[in-house]
């Protein structure tokens, strides 16, 4: 080989190595750089599997099929899963926390997973003690929590996803609203500087009115982070609604909270509260807008 021709094969070999060089360091670079996303086809496929499931009623063959697919699919995220299992009103309660790593969390977002036993706003009189399937009134929190597990970047802020149970037998002998979160605010010895609730997010018409309840400073910021998405005509900033909910015991104990939640849905403890009542759409907006508020934060 000539001295010109040794010269061009070495040119060529180093081109060659800068090329693929090049193109590793930007396909690093694309992969830092994309923003994280939040898949609301993956969520809406969530609630059918929920509602396949049957009633979540506690006690109930549904019940305890929930808690262990939910507790599957946050494993397979990478999430470790407890259940805080406790007792109120002489009924069991299990309510899942799902962390990643030992810190103490700067922010809960939790859901409620059971669903009411009876429809007793169903129009047709014969339906009133049939179970409500609950496609939007559990299993639309619960598809949010769960693709956020999913999709939240390892760095962000700690974050406790909790997953509510005997949320939705109020009015009835015997029971009691908000049982699940409750014994978690009394029993579970942490402060978080922040509790978002999400429940009944799922509508296909979904408007989210500000709760009256909730933490001032909290729900403007998420509802700035819903405007600056474009969700400001689904993130709507005015009261509507004073809430009991998930979010009421953290509040009683003095720990910032916010309600996220349509109370608009016709389908409210009746037996239409089917996924066909729920959109992609809606769960996509309050996931991305969640997601979007989540990465934003500095961790303490």
């Amino acid at each position: 080989m000539t001295k010109r021709a040794a010269i061009i094969y070495l040119s060529s070999i180093f081109a060659l190595l800068a090329l693929v060089a090049g193109w590793y360091i930007a396909s690093f670079l694309n992969r830092e750089t994309d923003p994280v996303s939040f898949d609301s086809s993956r969520a809406y496929a969530d609630v059918q599997t929920q509602v396949d499931f049957g009633p979540r009623i506690p006690g109930t063959d549904g019940h305890a099929k929930i808690r262990a697919w939910m507790q599957a699919e946050l494993e397979s995220a990478g999430w470790a899963v407890e259940v805080h299992e406790t007792e109120r009103m002489g009924h069991p309660v299990y309510n899942l926390i799902a962390k990643r790593g030992d810190a103490e969390p700067q922010i809960i977002l939790g859901a409620h997973y059971d669903t009411r036993m009876i429809a007793d706003h169903d129009p047709q009189p014969t339906n009133l003690n049939k179970p409500v399937p609950g496609a939007n009134d559990g299993a639309s929190g619960v598809a949010v929590l769960l693709e956020l597990a999913r999709a939240l970047p390892e760095d962000s802020v700690p974050v406790w996803l909790v997953f509510f149970d005997t949320e939705d037998n109020g009015r009835i002998e015997g029971w009691d609203w908000i049982l699940g979160s409750r014994a978690f605010a009394e029993e579970i010895p942490v402060r978080p500087e922040a509790v978002v609730i999400v429940d009944m997010i799922g509508d296909s018409d979904l408007n989210i009115h500000l709760e009256q309840n909730s933490d001032v400073a909290i729900r403007t910021e998420i509802w700035a982070i819903a405007a600056q998405l474009g969700y400001g005509d689904k993130f709507i900033n005015e009261e509507k609604y004073s809430m009991l909910d998930d979010h009421t015991p953290f509040l009683e104990a003095g720990i910032p909270a916010v309600d996220i939640i349509d109370f608009d849905y016709p389908y409210w403890h009746t037996t239409q509260d089917t996924p066909d009542k729920v959109s992609a759409e809606s769960l996509g907006v309050v996931g991305n807008t969640l997601l979007t508020w989540i990465v934003g934060k500095t961790p303490k």
